[in-house]
């Protein structure tokens, strides 16, 4: 297959996370969770998985950027690293990369075809997600990678990722998401993402969360280092396009080191993607490497700087925690005169909580809602209501459903000095990404 071709295929087949492909009145929830579409697949590929030793990274938040950094410092120590990350933002191919580079599509429509030519020998036609897990473990394989950071889809013991056999287990946090698959309480959604821990291995807790202490360790991890007590961020300042953070770990202290992301709660993610990329090596890192890493990693659509005059900020927090450190984070590093929120978000959120959390100034600031092409998007209307609620005026609360004409109104009528912060979705912050040119 070319390239058209291979996305075409691969967008035929049952997607869980837009929607796409599943019939009407089909429940979406995982009742029946299960791994064996991804075991099949995988095993008419030859078992790529067990060709290349891995790192296994869930979370309810900070995952991604967690990933991104740990692949950095891997990297720039010299080692052939793949990565594997979701969503996308523009393209599937920046699900996978090589050494912090996405595949390209030559190599991607490849990897699809071969994919395609075993899929006929399964019963149950696998979905979007595990073709795309089983065409990264396939390339990762074929390229030798030393090491791959593979972050979950989605929780952790029925996720597609989960035929790895990894020995270090990285999970930044815990709470409440995707409630609707998971579970309704932390500690039920901590039984899903405990599931990647395999007997024997290295666990590495971004957060330390006392009573959910007993369901990791059922899992029988050999070692686990908890941020707080084993590893930690000694000092975290705000730096021209970043931080300046110390860090601790187990093996060694990293001061004043120039990190290039946005928002103090990087400095954690860093943090826990050092003291993993640590126990991987069974050393601790130069000083020069750490830089290196630290001062070049990106994590776009992360707080992600994408325009000035007026300032356009992209972040795709989706969930109560991710809107809070948004908002501190704004509060620390962004003020602002004014600032136009360009928001969408998915069904199933509170959306009284996610105003809440995200705390727009009722007398400075307006809210325009949109939304993402996806089936799971929540109607802006229902956004709309809630931003009146929350306390902001009527003429202060706009829809808009297209995602670009959204920005677009909100660039056309911002001032040099005003900010615009679109978020509430990844899918929303993908969308606004690919619409900037025409939005300018």
């Amino acid at each position: 297959m070319d390239y058209s071709t291979a996305i075409k295929w691969l967008d035929s087949h049952v997607n869980l996370e837009t929607g796409l492909g599943i019939p009407a009145g089909v429940d979406r929830r995982l009742t029946a969770p299960t791994l064996e579409r991804i075991t099949a697949l995988t095993t008419l590929l030859g078992s790529p998985q067990l060709e290349f030793p891995s790192i296994h990274l869930t979370g309810t938040n900070g995952k991604t950027s967690t990933a991104r950094i740990l692949t950095a410092l891997l990297v720039a120590e010299g080692l052939n690293v793949g990565s594997f990350t979701s969503p996308h933002l523009e393209t599937v191919r920046e699900r996978i990369n090589l050494n912090g580079d996405v595949i390209g599509e030559s190599e991607f429509a490849a990897l699809l075809t071969r994919v395609a030519t075993v899929e006929e020998f399964i019963d149950d036609a696998p979905s979007y997600f595990e073709i795309l897990v089983a065409a990264a473990f396939d390339w990762f394989a074929e390229v030798a990678v030393d090491v791959a950071v593979v972050e979950v889809g989605l929780g952790g013991r029925w996720d597609a990722t989960n035929v790895l056999s990894s020995s270090i287990s990285v999970i930044t946090n815990v709470g409440l998401d995707h409630t609707e698959y998971l579970g309704e309480t932390v500690e039920e959604i901590a039984t899903e993402k405990a599931g990647i821990i395999e007997v024997g291995s290295t666990l590495v807790l971004g957060s330390d969360q006392p009573n959910l202490a007993p369901i990791f360790s059922k899992r029988a991890p050999l070692r686990t280092l908890t941020a707080g007590k084993d590893f930690s961020v000694k000092s975290d300042r705000l730096a021209m396009g970043g931080r300046l953070v110390d860090i601790a770990t187990p093996m060694f202290t990293y001061r004043d080191i120039f990190l290039s992301l946005n928002g103090p709660h990087q400095a954690l993610n860093a943090a826990t993607a050092l003291c993993s990329a640590e126990l991987f090596l069974g050393s601790p890192l130069a000083t020069e490497t750490v830089e290196e890493a630290f001062g070049s990693v990106r994590s776009p659509g992360r707080l992600e700087v994408v325009g000035r005059s007026p300032l356009v900020i992209l972040d795709g927090a989706h969930n109560v925690d991710g809107l809070r450190s948004l908002s501190a984070a704004l509060e620390e590093g962004f003020s602002s005169r004014a600032r136009t929120y360009v928001v969408g978000a998915m069904r199933g959120r509170d959306v009284d909580e996610f105003f809440a959390a995200l705390a727009p100034n009722p007398e400075t600031d307006r809210v325009i809602c949109t939304k993402a092409q996806t089936s799971r998007a929540l109607d802006p209307d229902v956004l709309a209501d809630a931003a009146l609620r929350y306390g902001l005026g009527a003429d202060s609360v706009l829809v808009i459903p297209e995602v670009g004409d959204a920005l677009g109104r909100a660039i056309k009528d911002a001032g040099v000095d005003d900010q615009i912060v679109v978020t509430g979705s990844l899918y929303v912050v993908g969308a606004a990404r690919a619409s900037l040119p025409k939005a300018r």
